[in-house]
């Protein structure tokens, strides 16, 4: 009967249950994460066999637009030239955005000024000021960005540009 037994016993149970609870939520774990990788693996594979076909197309896309240049009464070298000249601004108007993009990243200043804080203690100029005379201080009200107002700044990266 439960009444019988000792509570060392019953807490001998309890821990052999949690324990066994633990490891089976892990076994759990480890099966799903295998079949994610997996699910992953396999669409990291389309994907990169979709862009080198897409590359391949672009390719003779290029050979078609030069073609259709020499066609139109172009020398061939001049052709292909426009076409090479083409893709190198459209690479250099993209390296320009992207330089561009990342310049603008901040890091990671507040986090690195947050955790320097609470590793050593308040800096010297964020001493809070003299207290005043008054008998009782009162910090003064938080006058900083509140959470929803963090980053706010900053553009969406939902919108995929």
């Amino acid at each position: 009967m439960p009444e019988d037994e000792s509570l060392g016993a019953l807490v001998a149970q309890a821990s052999n249950q949690i324990s066994t609870l633990v490891r089976s939520e892990i076994e759990l774990a480890k099966a799903e994460l295998r079949f994610d990788a997996k699910r992953v693996g396999t669409a990291a594979g389309l994907f990169g066999a979709a862009a080198f076909i897409a590359h391949l197309c672009l390719i003779l896309a290029s050979f078609t637009i030069a073609y259709g240049l020499v066609a139109l009464g172009l020398w061939t070298w001049v052709a292909f030239l426009i076409v090479t000249v083409f893709y190198l601004v459209v690479a250099a108007v993209m390296s320009l955005i992207g330089y561009r993009r990342l310049k603008g990243l901040s890091g990671m200043k507040r986090t690195a000024r947050s955790l320097k804080t609470l590793a050593s203690g308040p800096e010297e100029d964020e001493a809070p000021a003299a207290a005043p005379a008054t008998s009782t201080s009162t910090p003064p009200p938080y006058t900083g960005p509140t959470a929803g107002q963090v980053g706010a700044h900053r553009e969406s990266i939902s919108d995929g540009t």
